[in-house]
């Protein structure tokens, strides 16, 4: 068969393929339609769940008479005339094809109004044919569109739509969504003649709450927190449920971008990241969310039904969203942290010894893959794990000095990180295991770091006696890689070490700052690291990454060789096997 091209109503056909895939598709299109010819009052009537009839009737501007057969054509919109306009899109729709694609597949009259015109007019296209009558009308000002026999000339598509409960049951949820999407908007729904769902407008704070409550359940709306926040061109508000009152049923996830209906990715992502370890692996979060960017910030034309976007500055946003929504349910539920920094952890293998201040250590036999290093422990046999807490061991610093400078070679092979928190390396015949927290607390403490700033302030009350605690320890804090102010009371971090950078910061620092006036300040930073690589919120690589003397040390801080047999034991066990 040669290369030709399409019949503009086969074209149609293929496009609805896309737009229309079942009538809740149709309504969509349909009241998007009217959202952006600046409606008010929008009705939506259903029989037969959609595949009889939809009717959409609004109190828009509406369409002249001239521009009606233009309407139902194929890349026709008022919406966008140039490339600059592809690129800050503000309306929600632009392609054109939405109509043209509807009257492909059904037969389609739209009756319209604008304001300035003396009488209404109608057209009206079935199917194939694709003729566009024109005739006039009586309707007041605004459009309808009804949309009759949904796929009649399609039998393959037809048969694949579900009973009219069903169909409907779709249709319900799709206006749900659009009515939370605006509040400026009233909304009237009947399916068969009975009126489902009658909204009136939202303009203030309490009306906007009571439709949430309608519309997600009263419940809902009781244990949700209400969050807004703005930073740059970037602006979050809306309600998200406290992590105890999320339920494994799927409840209201409902995300919107400068209006627009979304079930993106990214914005997932960032929500669950928010939530974190605050809900089980069943529990379900359940959120209202808005977010509204810089149109020239967003692209929308990258998925056929807009369900999807990509954002130029995806970590930004992404930051940005799983923080204030962080900051906003440990406000919430602060006992839901799953960082608890009041106790150390038992250990999973083993104790580690701690290495006395002056002991003389003993050189271990070189080998080609790892350089030569003074061992305290060569020889000794592995040791059970004993059930009791592990007490971070912590070298004299009078040390320090003098092993620092050592220039060993790095570790050119594979390691194994066990259990997210141990670093197994092989030295000679031997295979030793590292525990990364109080490796990292140590050269942590003596090398410093550089802060790097935070997307999001995170602020915290302070007592009097907490207040003056963090003034005395400032200069440790700095070198420690924090940046802070303390004003009236309240502390704000602007910037921590940038490997805790994605660490759900707001989760595990106030609970960090209540314990350290417990503890000692090397403890403290042992038991956090501890609490965050136990907990996942820390990945282990990211600190071998940072702290690369930490292959080097392996013999010298915080390690235990182990028998090759009992090796392998340690290793079954902590897998499960």
């Amino acid at each position: 068969m040669p290369i030709q091209i399409l019949p503009p109503q086969l074209a149609n056909q293929i496009a609805a393929g896309e737009v229309v895939e079942r009538p809740a598709s149709v309504v969509k299109e349909l009241v998007e339609n009217s959202l952006d010819a600046g409606a008010d009052q929008i009705l939506i009537e259903i029989e037969r769940g959609g595949s009889k009839k939809i009717l959409i009737r609004d109190n828009g501007s509406g369409i002249a008479e001239a521009e009606l057969g233009l309407a139902l054509s194929r890349h026709a919109t008022s919406k966008i005339s140039c490339l600059d306009d592809l690129e800050q899109i503000v309306s929600l729709g632009f392609r054109g094809e939405a109509l043209a694609s509807i009257s492909s597949v059904s037969r389609l009259t739209l009756t319209s109004k604008p304001a300035t015109q003396d009488k209404a007019w109608q057209a009206y296209a079935e199917g194939r044919d694709m003729q566009v009558q024109i005739k006039p009308a009586a309707h007041p000002d605004g459009s309808s569109i009804e949309v009759l026999d949904l796929f009649f000339n399609t039998p393959a598509r037809r048969k694949f739509l579900r009973s009219d409960k069903t169909e409907f049951a779709h249709i319900d949820e799709l206006v749900k969504r659009l009515a939370l999407s605006r509040f400026d908007v009233s909304w009237t729904l009947i399916h068969n003649g009975q009126t489902v769902r009658q909204l009136k407008k939202a303009d203030s704070r309490e009306a906007q709450q009571k439709r949430v409550a309608a519309l997600c359940g009263k419940n809902f709306l009781e244990q949700a927190a209400f969050v807004e926040v703005a930073y740059d061109d970037l602006k979050l508000w809306g309600w998200v449920l406290q992590p105890s009152a999320c339920k494994e049923q799927l409840q209201c996830q409902y995300s919107y971008v400068n209006g627009r209906m979304m079930k993106d990715k990214l914005l997932n992502h960032a929500i669950r990241q928010a939530y974190g370890s605050m809900l089980s692996a069943e529990q379900q979060p359940a959120f209202v969310l808005y977010l509204d960017i810089n149109p020239r910030q967003v692209d929308v034309n990258v998925h056929p039904a807009k369900h999807e976007v990509r954002f130029h500055q995806a970590r930004l946003v992404h930051d940005f969203v799983a923080s204030a929504l962080t900051n906003a349910l440990l406000q919430l539920e602060p006992q839901q942290c799953s960082v608890q920094l009041t106790a150390p952890l038992k250990s999973a293998a083993f104790v580690m010894p701690e290495l006395p201040a002056q002991r003389q250590v003993q050189p271990s036999a070189p080998t080609p893959s790892y350089a030569a290093r003074p061992s305290a422990y060569a020889g000794q046999p592995y040791r059970p794990a004993v059930a009791q807490p592990v007490a971070p061991s912590w070298p004299v610093f009078a040390e320090k000095t003098q092993r620092m400078e050592q220039s060993d070679p790095v570790v050119q092979q594979e390691a194994l990180i066990s259990q997210n928190r141990y670093l197994l390396c092989s030295v000679s015949d031997q295979l030793w295991v590292i525990d990364i927290a109080a490796s990292v607390a140590r050269l942590w403490l003596e090398q410093g770091a550089a802060p790097l700033p935070l997307l999001m302030p995170v602020r915290l009350t302070l007592q009097q006696t907490e207040q003056q605690f963090l003034l005395s320890k400032a200069d440790l804090l700095s070198q420690l890689g924090f940046d802070f102010l303390i004003n009236n009371q309240t502390l704000i971090v602007r910037a921590v070490p940038a490997w805790l950078r994605q660490s759900a910061v707001a989760q595990w620092l106030p609970l960090w700052l209540q314990g350290w006036l417990q503890q000692q300040d090397h403890q403290l930073l042992s038991l956090l690291l501890q609490q965050l690589l136990s907990s996942a919120l820390l990945p282990a690589e990211v600190l071998i990454k940072n702290f690369p003397l930490l292959s080097q040390q392996g013999p010298h801080w915080h390690a235990v060789p182990l028998d090759l047999t009992a090796s392998i034991q340690v290793l079954r066990d902590s897998d499960g096997s």
